[in-house]
């Protein structure tokens, strides 16, 4: 394993040998130079992890070096050592982006306290680096003019503050949209925060939104943020917003209008910045219309409001996605290709991908025939899902059989047996029944209460 390379620019050749030695001692990789300039040419010429450099050298000296690493690598950490350590040099190095500073004669207990703060510098901000990205997520594949619409719409939004309500059935992409709006706005580089307002119980919803104050109620043992502070500056992302209750659709309302709100069991009124984006499976019109969801709630997030349309309406996407999602070297058949895009893809681009992400894994051979793929796609004419609720039900139950059976009873019946069948999944279990997590969550828990 290659060790992390230091590049050492020091015009004193006994403070510089020590240096270099003390170095490889702590474990490093050491590329040594004698003066700023060669210490600038040799960061053009290869990758160093860290630069520790004299401040006072012939030619260019260490805050040359310094402006030249941070230029070329912002987040690399620069350490300046000087024979000259006055605060008012302390003060203009950190000024100029350096990470510490080390008195000559270098002790080496400071040295190696200096290390292992520059390291774990280095490794929090490639943390922070590879979680912004992870919350953020992938790109929205465009692969047609469909889709090739939807991300020019919301690029043309992004940099605006209004809200964007998604709209698309599950697997569209709806939080990859969200991302994009997120990434091409001017809040790219503050956070992007995610919340599943369907995944949450309704008692911890508010919580999660807002924060609460320690002892706000049982279990509250320290303040904690909501998600609209976290994301303050940044963009909220609220996943499954027409499953949020009444109650909560009001408080989201008064945040949305005056951009403040307090914490659960909190007196102080907190203001933030926060640009929405939110995503619904469900049609909130429909649900405005049957008193369900807040007409003034609706407006608010609907100002622009883009739909993801479904796969099966976008075939001429289905073979180019499913390429796309290949590692490279692979391909399909003609025959699989015809076998893909007769498929309905009731789980939409989600479940393209992992079809053929487990082909990618499974298939020995670089190209991937029809019998493969039809071990795992079983193209009809009928809705595959129509076809596999179907199926929950054992060849001997008929109608007749349901008769003196109560309904409550019959519905626990067929919620289990559809649990059984997505193999515990209750968001597929969900959706094969056409109701939200939350709803199949209650009656699951109904179900046990009646059982005891």
């Amino acid at each position: 394993m290659s060790r992390e390379l230091v590049l050492l620019a020091d015009d004193d050749v006994l403070s510089r040998d020590f240096l270099q030695e003390a170095l490889q001692n702590i474990g490093f990789e050491v590329h040594a130079v004698c003066d700023g300039d060669e210490a600038i040419a040799a960061m053009s010429q290869r990758a160093h992890d860290y630069v520790f450099t004299d401040l006072r050298m012939p030619g260019q000296d260490g805050v040359a070096v310094l402006a030249a690493a941070k230029e070329l690598d912002p987040e690399r950490p620069v350490v300046l050592v000087t024979a000259h350590g006055t605060i008012g040099v302390a003060v203009d190095a950190l000024r100029g982006g350096a990470d510490d500073i080390l008195e000559k004669p270098v002790a080496l207990a400071d040295l190696e306290l200096c290390c292992a703060r520059v390291r774990e510098r280095r490794r929090l901000l490639r943390e922070n680096r590879y979680l912004r990205a992870e919350s953020v997520g992938d790109d929205l594949v465009v692969a047609g003019p469909a889709m090739r619409a939807v991300v020019e719409m919301l690029e043309r939004v992004a940099d605006s503050k209004a809200t964007v309500l998604v709209n698309g059935e599950s697997g569209t992409g709806k939080e990859r949209a969200a991302a994009l709006v997120h990434r091409n706005s001017r809040r790219a580089d503050r956070a992007f925060v995610k919340l599943n307002c369907a995944a949450v119980p309704e008692s911890l919803l508010e919580s999660e939104l807002f924060g609460h104050e320690r002892g706000a109620f049982t279990g509250a043992t320290s303040r904690r943020s909501g998600r609209f502070e976290l994301a303050d500056g940044g963009t909220l992302f609220l996943d499954e917003v027409g499953e949020m209750p009444m109650a909560m659709q009001s408080k989201l309302l008064r945040v949305l209008q005056e951009g403040e709100f307090q914490r659960v069991g909190g007196s102080r009124t907190i203001s933030v910045d926060v640009r929405v984006v939110a995503a619904t499976n469900r049609d909130l019109e429909h649900e405005v219309a049957q008193g369900r969801f807040r007409q003034d709630l609706f407006y608010r997030l609907a100002v622009v409001p883009v739909t993801l349309p479904p796969l099966r309406e976008r075939r001429d996407e289905i073979v180019p996605l499913a390429r796309h999602f290949l590692p490279e070297g692979r391909s399909f058949s003609e025959e699989a290709e015809k076998l893909l895009r007769e498929w309905r893809w009731a789980g939409n681009v989600r479940e393209l991908q992992n079809v053929v992400q487990r082909l990618s894994l499974l298939c020995d051979q670089p190209m991937i025939e029809q019998s493969a793929l039809r071990s795992w796609l079983q193209p009809t004419v009928a809705a595959p899902e129509v076809a596999e609720l179907m199926a929950v039900v054992e060849d001997g139950d008929s109608v007749g059989d349901l008769v003196g059976r109560s309904l409550t009873d019959v519905e626990s019946d067929l919620i289990l047996r559809t649990l059984e069948h997505c193999n515990g999944n209750r968001t597929r279990t969900a959706e094969m029944l056409d109701i939200s997590v939350r709803t199949l969550f209650n009656r699951l828990q109904s179900t046990k209460k009646s059982v005891r």
